[in-house]
């Protein structure tokens, strides 16, 4: 259950990342917009398998 519990957290601090961002700098630039949150689901990611994942 903690387990559960703590990847839905990590989950929707990623949302909030990725929302904060796009509307603080890049509100009209599609492009950056779409590679900035590729990038920040990425170090999520990474972060993700090396502090999450069960050995």
């Amino acid at each position: 259950m903690t387990k559960n519990l703590s990847v839905v957290l990590y989950v929707a601090v990623m949302i909030a990342a990725v929302v904060g961002v796009d509307v603080l700098f890049f509100k009209d630039r599609f492009w950056a917009r779409l590679m900035v949150n590729v990038g920040i689901v990425l170090v999520f990611a990474a972060f993700y398998l090396r502090f999450f994942k069960s050995p």
